[in-house]
């Protein structure tokens, strides 16, 4: 097989044993064994190209835990959480973090709910809305109306997996538009989107794009309104995958949780600010009356017979024994040291970029520790946003700059995500780099050559 053959991985000769092949095929599977350290050394190899995860200021999801999570990690990284027969004292670890879950987000009786854990919470985001749509089948179907026709109200800077629950489960999507007046669904104009059809509202507590929260207390009052002049009672499903996990700790005085009533279901995602390894989810919902029952399927498992209310069925449980693992360890107060020492650097980061002259914040990080800037409008025709990515991922960092939607996709914006894990010290590293690459780039003499449009950014 010739090395420089694309369709093959060479290995190098250093790590080949006497005997083996120097080149291994990508797409399909080669005839023969090889020696476990041979295609540990091709894999490792192959990962090296990936971008340092500690530096990739684009992603959400978490990328450090400590030795002693690793160690439960490699201990349970067998486990399914499905099999709750032949697992049942990870069935009970997962009950009690939904239910820490429940009672942090002020359930009314958080003993009395119910939950479950997903595979992130794209999936926790689905079972809130197929909780909606089944309940309001239910009522139209005993009102004698069609049911052939519903639709959900969210903003157009939603996260893709609402854009796929309507796509897959037949719901019209109904996406208000952000503007540079509303820059994140408020209330302003929601009774324009809803009607007799919709089959609840979702609110973000930190919109993917640029952090913000949408501000769900003055939602659910607009709601109230609609309900007093129409007679529509339209519930929200917090989309709470980071603030969930930020604002009970740092912005305990906020109400966006189930202290509203209109509130029935919120979910979050464990691997995100709830600071576990990819992939967890998990939705809560306020009172088990708003999880239709007819969405719970009894199967007999391995043994046992068990309920179960996710998409997916086979799945880790590992993930569920890290999240109990740092609920123990950590506390409210440890949740909240490490929650406001990302927001500090946050503040730090975007206080100092918008003293850069050619730059302009969207938003600060005051929410969620995540912020975006924008270009000030004329600055200059020779670089952008896309360009000052470019340039800092060549020092290593991963800065997404990508348009916002609808009615501002002529808006580019760059955002930083802080994460556990980004010190000051770190911080500081970036903002020099920033503040280099801005100053190269503000002496071009003519403009950056332009390559293909960048694809928008939406995780």
């Amino acid at each position: 097989m010739a090395h420089n053959n694309p369709d093959s991985l060479s290995v190098n000769p250093l790590f080949a044993r006497p005997g083996e092949e120097t080149a291994a095929p990508k797409y399909r599977l080669n005839d023969g064994e090889m020696l476990p350290e041979t295609a540990y050394q091709i894999v490792h190899d192959e990962t090296m190209l990936d971008g340092n995860a500690r530096l990739n200021l684009a992603t959400f999801v978490s990328t450090w835990m400590d030795d002693h999570a690793n160690r439960l990690y490699s201990e349970t990284f067998d486990k399914n959480m499905i099999d709750k027969d032949e697992y049942p004292q990870t069935a009970q670890i997962e009950q009690n973090c939904w239910q820490i879950l429940a009672d942090l987000w002020h359930a009314p009786s958080p003993r009395e709910t119910i939950g479950t854990s997903t595979v992130g919470s794209s999936e926790a985001c689905m079972l809130g809305g197929l909780a909606f749509k089944r309940l309001w089948q239910h009522r139209r179907r005993s009102e004698g109306k069609p049911t052939d026709k519903p639709n959900l109200v969210m903003s157009s800077a939603v996260q893709v997996c609402w854009e796929k629950f309507c796509n897959y489960f037949d719901v019209e999507p109904r996406l208000v538009p952000i503007s540079e007046e509303h820059k994140c669904l408020d209330g302003f104009g929601l009774e324009n989107y809803v009607d007799e059809n919709t089959i609840g509202v979702v609110a973000i507590m930190g919109v993917t794009y640029t952090g913000m929260y949408e501000p769900v207390q003055q939602i659910a009052a607009k709601l109230d309104e609609i309900q007093s002049s129409t007679g529509l009672d339209i519930p929200i499903h917090v989309d709470g995958a980071s603030g969930a996990m930020i604002a009970p700790f740092i912005q305990q005085d906020l109400e966006w949780d189930f202290r509203l009533e209109r509130v029935h279901s919120i979910s979050t995602s464990g691997h995100k600010y709830g600071l576990v390894y990819p992939g967890l989810g998990w939705v809560v919902w306020r009172e088990r009356q708003w999880l239709p029952e007819d969405l719970i399927f009894y199967v007999s498992y391995l043994g046992g017979d068990m309920p179960t209310f996710a998409l997916n069925f086979s799945r880790p449980g590992a993930q569920v024994v890290l999240q109990f693992y740092l609920f123990l360890r950590l506390g409210r107060d440890g949740y909240a040291r490490i929650q406001q020492a990302s927001q500090d650097v946050a503040l730090h980061l975007s206080g100092a970029i918008a003293e850069l002259g050619p730059f302009e914040l969207w938003n600060d990080g005051s929410d969620i520790p995540v912020f975006a800037w924008r270009l000030k409008e004329g600055h200059t025709d020779k670089w952008n946003l896309y360009d000052l990515a470019d340039r800092l991922r060549t020092r290593g960092w991963l800065v997404p700059a990508y348009p916002l939607p609808d009615d501002l996709s002529n808006l580019t914006v760059e955002r930083i995500v802080v994460r556990n894990g980004l010190s000051m010290d770190l911080a500081d590293k970036l903002l020099a780099d920033i503040r280099r690459e801005t100053t190269y780039l503000e002496q071009l003499s003519a403009p950056m050559p332009r390559e293909a449009e960048h694809p928008g950014f939406h995780h």
